[in-house]
């Protein structure tokens, strides 16, 4: 038996990194799991890679999650294919990093869409079912950098807002037997962060070094870490716990 046996988790931006981790541990868990990712054919890559459980499915959903039409009809086809919706995983997400003075209009709205109003279309759209049948998970991913990070204004105040955003759902639809909670990753191993050390003009591995050297667990986060955290807070362990962000970050943000 697994904790998520009979429910249907759908993971936004969940193609590759953290997305593709919580989507791993969900399937290992008993979910059936949707997939969904603005490139549709890498979904579906993705989905065929997970191991479900008998009698669970993976669907790879393409969806502009900045785009209402787009995120009601894939809610709609995961409800169809998969019979339901009880877990929702907002992480869909971009980065367009500049200084203040070189960032453009178009850097700024792409992550705020991305980010923030993905999450409020995703979320608007699977409380419907929610509501109706009385049980609901919603698990935002924000960041480490909501608490501020040189070059990141966009993305730093998207994912603050997400804080924000978990709060008040958590006020909202608690009373119809919904959860919502945010995890906020520090530095964690994934193509992203991998594409940073290269726009930096650093190894790989030495970049990894130093955020490690950075906290106080001396190691970087993986997508497991995160996947980990998200799952507890999908699960009905945590069904005390509504509108909290959790920071897993190796303690940096303690400011050691």
């Amino acid at each position: 038996m697994g904790r998520f046996d009979g429910r249907v988790a759908v993971i936004t931006g969940a193609a590759r990194g953290i997305g593709f981790g919580t989507a791993t541990r969900f399937a290992e868990e008993g979910a059936s799991v949707a997939i969904v990712d603005l490139d549709g054919g890498a979904a579906s890559e993705a989905a065929a890679k997970l191991s479900v459980a008998d009698g669970a499915k993976a669907i790879g959903v393409g969806a502009d999650v900045s785009d209402a039409a787009s995120v009601d009809a894939a809610i709609e086809r995961v409800v169809s294919e998969l019979g339901g919706i009880h877990i929702l995983v907002n992480n869909a997400g971009i980065t367009r990093d500049n200084l203040l003075f070189k960032m453009t209009e178009d850097d700024w709205d792409l992550v705020m869409g991305v980010h923030l109003k993905g999450a409020f279309l995703m979320s608007k759209a699977a409380q419907k079912h929610f509501v109706e049948q009385k049980y609901g998970k919603i698990v935002n991913i924000s960041s480490i950098s909501a608490l501020g990070n040189r070059g990141q204004a966009n993305y730093s105040a998207a994912k603050m807002g997400v804080q924000g955003l978990t709060r008040t759902l958590g006020i909202e639809l608690g009373p119809f037997g919904i959860n919502t909670n945010a995890v906020a990753p520090g530095f964690i191993a994934t193509e992203m962060t991998d594409a940073t050390a290269a726009r930096l003009k650093l190894d790989v591995d030495e970049f990894r070094r130093l955020n490690a050297e950075a906290n106080p667990v001396r190691r970087v986060g993986f997508p497991e870490d995160i996947a980990a955290a998200v799952c507890f807070l999908a699960s009905d362990e945590a069904s005390y716990i509504t509108g909290q962000t959790l920071y897993v970050d190796g303690g940096i943000s303690l400011g050691t």
